[in-house]
């Protein structure tokens, strides 16, 4: 019993997934919260699944070009930026519907990724991992790579913080005060991007929206403002990836769908004791006594 506290001080792999999950819950956290409030979780989706293309790029030039530098998670930086980038541009400049946009980039992204995972000599037994996530097979470089961006993704959300928070919330009244609404959503759509690939060691691409969006719903419940919810969003994000990684070890489970597994149920709950402390709370007869 607890195996993973005695194996975690000595098996490195253990030390890197762990630490892998506290990273990627601070881009999450704080990503996470301008997605909810924007209502772009569609547009994360689409992102996540073309993720795919990037990391079968790049896993392709590895093993048939020898490119051992091109890591997937480049492949998967390169693939997020682009589809975040046509997303945002067609949905503001071009006339075509949103909805049809986003999803024929998703199908797109996966097709391709799926092709390059079909010509890559002995790489389909992989794919799953990506699919789903293998946070015990993240390695120093992609820690390092991780670590980047997650510093990148911080200092421009501290930057713009209140840009992105008046497109968040009253984007007409942004508008009209003279600031550049385009350019800060299409930066709010590359900075999601990032934090998909962040998440994508983590859980995969196929439950990256979960972790990215279920945390701060489960914030919403005790906090209002904005940045109370990136805070509480992250803590929540750690705890789950941590508990994640502790349950899946001990119990030889997938990591990355008994993360999703946790957080669910955790949110769940926690949504059933709000409703029933308000129903507590609520007086069917508020008039005073006499």
């Amino acid at each position: 019993m607890f195996e993973f506290f005695s194996d975690l001080g000595r098996y490195q792999f253990l030390q890197y997934a762990l630490l892998t999950g506290l990273l990627a819950s601070v881009s999450c956290g704080i990503v996470g919260s301008y997605v909810v409030t924007r209502r772009i979780t569609y547009i994360a989706g689409s992102i996540a699944h073309t993720v795919l293309a990037g990391l079968g790029a790049a896993r392709y030039c590895q093993v048939v070009h020898e490119w051992q530098w091109f890591s997937p998670l480049y492949g998967a930086v390169a693939s997020a930026i682009l589809a975040a980038l046509v997303i945002g541009l067609v949905s503001l400049y071009a006339r075509e519907r949103e909805d049809t946009v986003i999803g024929a980039i998703w199908a797109i992204g996966m097709s391709v990724g799926i092709l390059f995972v079909f010509n890559t000599p002995g790489y389909g037994e992989n794919l799953m991992s990506y699919l789903f996530g293998n946070i015990l097979m993240v390695s120093p470089e992609d820690i390092g790579l991780i670590a980047g961006l997650d510093i990148f993704v911080i200092v421009l959300c501290i930057a713009f913080y209140r840009q992105f928070m008046a497109v968040c919330f009253d984007e007409e009244f942004a508008r009209l005060r003279g600031l550049n609404v385009e350019f800060y959503y299409i930066l709010l759509l590359c900075l999601t991007a990032l934090t998909v690939v962040l998440l994508v060691t983590v859980v995969g691409i196929v439950m990256v929206i979960a972790l990215l969006t279920i945390p701060v719903a489960m914030a919403g419940q005790f906090v209002r403002r904005l940045a109370g919810l990136m805070v509480l969003s992250i803590i929540f994000t750690a705890i789950f990836t941590s508990a994640g990684l502790f349950i899946s070890y001990e119990a030889d489970l997938p990591a990355g769908a008994t993360t999703i597994m946790i957080a669910g149920i955790s949110y769940f709950l926690v949504l059933a004791l709000s409703r029933a402390f308000r129903c507590f709370r609520y007086d069917p007869d508020p008039s005073p006594e006499r």
